[in-house]
């Protein structure tokens, strides 16, 4: 699952001053596309797929404390890539600055903050430890970056009477979150049709997240999906088999595949029941299964490297060049010679590259569903 942990992670550093020189090989050709949507400020909620940072502060040991994360910089950031993630690239397509993460002491938060965390779950952790899921790496779950942000609201708009009216100018992205709620399980052994009695209270527990977000004032979120965790090499590799109608024409893992339509799924209807119960609030779902699915089938015309698709760039061993007792990071572990060429970075998080295609895909994909057109007249309502 494209959301597991990065279990190992590194220091934080100011990126700002060290990304300026790559931006002119990372800009999507729409990078500006949601600036017409003139929001303010950008707050994120999720996991490794859009922490900038947070994790990192509890684990400065780790292996993503080093190079090669982060290698598109010259130093680690604190994202789990060897570059830009979505979020980045989300935070150029509207003009603003990329978020610093929360717990950066020295973040600059005018325009946003990153409550992300890698490893991060949905479901509190005592909830999981109440199912025996007992390996989760972070204590930072969802309900507890939405405490985050609620200090964060409470400390700024303490004298600031429109400060909740300037939250429906932002855009609250709300996820990607819940993979890792799947991801421990399954590491430790349960069954898929175990993990899957967890689906709906994970639902429950990002929909609760959206509705604690829209009393912040928020009036336009973006809910993403999960990944189609089948076609990465993480999941390739711990349910690879002899059974060739167990794999679709993508070579992805059908069933792996179908449990993550089946989350969507009820995210979907959760969705719509938050647009029933909220109608003056916009939520968009984020498409990030036909997001990446788009990247893997045309992999040709994107300049990818369509060979090695389902290997990791940073990794060793195996039909898909990833272990799990053996991180990106460690010494004996090879990198690949061209990433921008790559999809999977470390078998388990894609590269910079592949973010920037998925940003790009999705982007035109959530545009006309966040009516940015009625942005003007709202504006001049508040």
């Amino acid at each position: 699952m494209a959301s597991t942990s990065c279990v190992p992670t590194c220091f934080v550093f100011s990126v700002l001053a060290v990304i300026i020189p790559f931006l002119s090989f990372v800009r999507s050709n729409n990078e500006h596309i949601l600036s017409s949507c003139k929001f303010d400020a950008i707050y994120q909620l999720g996991d490794s797929i859009a922490d900038t940072g947070n994790f990192v502060q509890d684990n400065p040991s780790s292996t993503f404390a080093n190079l090669p994360y982060g290698e598109a910089f010259k130093k680690p950031t604190g994202r789990c890539s060897d570059g830009l993630l979505m979020i980045d690239f989300i935070a150029l397509s509207a003009g603003l600055p990329l978020l610093d993460a929360y717990l950066n002491k020295d973040g600059i938060f005018d325009h946003g903050v990153n409550f992300a965390v890698a490893g991060a779950t949905a479901m509190p952790v005592e909830d999981l430890y109440k199912i025996n899921v007992s390996y989760v790496p972070t204590s930072m779950s969802l309900s507890k970056q939405l405490d985050w942000m609620s200090s964060y609201f409470d400390a700024t708009c303490r004298y600031d009477k429109d400060c909740f009216k300037k939250n429906g100018r932002a855009l609250f992205m709300v996820g990607e979150i819940g993979g890792n709620d799947y991801n421990f399980p399954c590491f430790q052994g349960k069954t898929f049709d175990e993990v899957k009695t967890m689906v709906p209270e994970v639902v429950r527990a990002i929909k609760h997240a959206a509705k604690r977000v829209i009393e912040y004032g928020a009036t336009r979120l973006v809910v993403p999906g999960n990944f189609p965790i089948g076609c990465f090499p993480v999941y390739l590799t711990l349910f690879q088999t002899d059974d060739i109608t167990a794999y679709d024409e993508l070579h992805c893992l059908k069933e792996l595949n179908q449990f993550s339509v089946y989350h969507n799924n009820l995210l979907q209807k959760a969705i719509d029941e938050l647009k029933e119960e909220h109608p003056d609030v916009i939520v968009v779902y984020g498409d990030y299964y036909n997001a990446f699915m788009w990247l893997l089938s045309k992999a040709d015309v994107l300049s990818l490297d369509s060979t090695t698709l389902q290997k990791a760039c940073c990794g060793i061993g195996g039909d898909y060049n990833f272990e799990l007792s053996s991180e990106c990071g460690e010494p004996k572990v090879t990198v690949c010679e061209n990433p921008d060429e790559r999809l999977s970075w470390d078998g388990i998080h894609l590269t910079q590259r592949a973010y920037e295609l998925m940003a790009a895909w999705l982007i035109r994909d959530i545009y006309p569903k966040l009516r940015c057109e009625n942005v003007a007249s709202y504006s001049s309502d508040v």
